[in-house]
């Protein structure tokens, strides 16, 4: 029963993450072809895979070209501070915001990994620094470092001494899939 076990188990480490990511992939381009053909596309009688999927992707590269002109920053920063001053939205939409441009505005937060020691243990963490000044928080003597967790989409917020973080040589990238996958990825491979 364990040559049989074993080979199950070596099955899983090939078959999961594959097919948990071809799952993923088939559901986005499913989920987004049902929506656009019952909202777009139902006129047209069209019922192409992969299509609603193209066709989210270039229409908010159309929404972010439009957006970027001149001219229309004055009404995205109208449209924000209405936002900002409705109490339950302005919390979601800004902490939403702030998540996506630390990993694609301009206002990039994931791209300073660090090494981080914890007193006098020995332990010590990987994340990354988003915050080196603390003065509006009355703090004057650390830095914000964001510790992801593995296989989870959360993580932890530390104030750290600056004397404890040490800037690690390694793109932030590679920093990110090996504290995610839990030590896993092999970072040599994944240095640009």
């Amino acid at each position: 029963m364990r040559p049989i076990l074993n080979n199950f188990f070596r099955g899983l480490l090939l078959v999961f993450p594959l097919g948990a990511t071809v799952y993923i992939i088939y559901s986005a381009i499913i989920w987004s072809n049902r929506v656009l053909n019952n909202l777009l596309f139902e006129w047209l009688n069209i019922d192409i895979p992969g299509l609603g999927i193209i066709t989210v992707f270039l229409g908010i590269s159309v929404i972010g070209y439009i957006f970027s002109l001149t001219f229309t920053r004055p009404l995205v920063t109208y449209f924000e501070r209405l936002l900002r001053r409705v109490p339950i939205i302005k919390i979601i939409y800004t902490a939403l915001k702030d998540l996506t441009e630390a990993f694609v505005g301009d206002k990039k937060r994931f791209n300073k990994p660090v090494m981080v020691d914890f007193g006098d243990t020995t332990i010590q963490r990987m994340g990354f620094v988003t915050q080196k000044d603390l003065s509006e928080l009355g703090i004057t003597d650390r830095v914000a470092v964001y510790c992801p967790h593995s296989y989870n989409f959360s993580g932890n917020l530390y104030f750290v001494p600056s004397d404890n973080v040490h800037p690690l040589d390694i793109d932030s990238t590679s920093i990110m899939k090996y504290i995610v996958s839990g030590g896993i990825t092999n970072i040599e491979a994944s240095k640009s």
